[in-house]
């Protein structure tokens, strides 16, 4: 396995988008096609492809959250075909490195949907700590997340 991350580009947005999940865990995260107009619109929202031996597999958002004041992997997905292959838990790995390599050692936040169980687990085998439940509405659904935090 040789998991890297390259940003998200004109080269290879179209690739991003194509990435897909099944359908249970269509509920769980956004679209990468919303998530990349999200981008274009918002500050300070930096978009990652997750490669394995050159092959897109994979897609992480982070950003500096202003509520939180600090910073966050709001997106992460591991396309259906790559799922169940330690791709997922290697590329966390991996973005942990990046992460203190560009920012030093702070802590991160993610957050998952309470009924994500699969990540919610594989964010806590990672070092995430649970921290708290919160609700919030988007697009007319309520939505009920667990934060979760690592110090790096």
């Amino acid at each position: 396995m040789n998991i890297e991350f390259k940003q998200i580009d004109r080269t290879n947005y179209n690739e991003c988008i194509e990435l897909t999940l099944n359908e249970k865990q269509k509920k769980f995260v956004a679209s990468n096609m919303f998530s990349l107009v999200q981008t274009a619109y918002e500050p300070d929202l930096y978009p990652l492809g997750i490669y394995n031996c050159n092959k897109m597999v994979g897609f992480i958002l982070y950003d500096f959250d202003i509520e939180l004041n600090g910073w966050s992997m709001s997106r992460f997905m591991i396309d259906v075909k790559y799922q169940n292959q330690g791709i997922g838990k290697m590329a966390l790995q991996k973005f942990k490195e990046f992460f203190i390599n560009k920012y030093g050692h702070i802590q991160l936040y993610t957050s998952a949907e309470v009924e994500n169980q699969i990540a919610i687990a594989l964010y806590e085998k990672l070092g995430f700590e649970k921290k708290e439940v919160f609700e919030y509405e988007a697009c007319g659904r309520i939505y009920k997340e667990i934060r979760m935090i690592v110090q790096l």
